[in-house]
């Protein structure tokens, strides 16, 4: 078990209109080998769990009052394997052998809930079995329960920066059933 942890308080970057990933990713890259992340949030970072899960930390999370958030990261004891891109899977079907996204967004600079809405309107011009492709600067938490109620099969993950969600959606064509 980690002894030793590194503070960083997200809190005033949040308060501030700020996004602390990238401050998160950068503590987590400086950490020796023996140390943990102290992390103080004014929420529970659910989203943070997997992503450094990834990168081989399991976490311990409490509440500490007024809706803010203690989370210790510490390595696991067997770190997890670096990420591929694309780890998640759900929906229909089977990811494997889909074809070649017919269709390319990047709303990495886009605020919610645009992103969803472009996505969500491109999937009804597009055909049964086609696949999108869309690079998002979050993971897209309101999209996905979506997209699966709309019969689509997704894929997605951070890419290996930890900045970048990618995700692509294959056309499962719900909204043709009604037809």
């Amino acid at each position: 078990m980690t002894d030793i942890f590194v503070d960083l308080d997200v809190r005033p970057i949040l308060r501030d209109g700020g996004e602390p990933l990238s401050e998160i990713i950068q503590a987590v890259e400086a950490l020796a080998p023996h140390e943990g992340l102290r992390l103080l949030a004014p929420f529970k970072p659910v989203p943070l769990f997997q992503l450094l899960g990834n990168r081989g930390f399991s976490y311990e999370a409490r509440e500490i009052g007024e809706g803010d958030w203690e989370v210790l990261f510490h390595r696991s004891e067997a770190p997890a394997a670096h990420p591929g891109p694309l780890p998640q899977t759900t929906g229909a079907g089977d990811a494997d052998g889909w074809p070649e996204p017919v269709r390319h967004m990047d709303s990495r600079d886009r605020e919610p809930p645009e992103p969803m809405v472009l996505i969500l309107a491109a999937l009804e011009t597009m055909e049964q079995g086609e696949v999108l492709s869309a690079l998002l600067c979050r993971e897209p938490i309101f999209l996905l329960p979506e997209l699966t109620k709309r019969g689509h099969a997704w894929r997605g993950g951070f890419e290996p920066d930890g900045t970048t969600y990618r995700i692509l959606v294959r056309n499962g064509g719900a909204h043709d059933a009604a037809a």
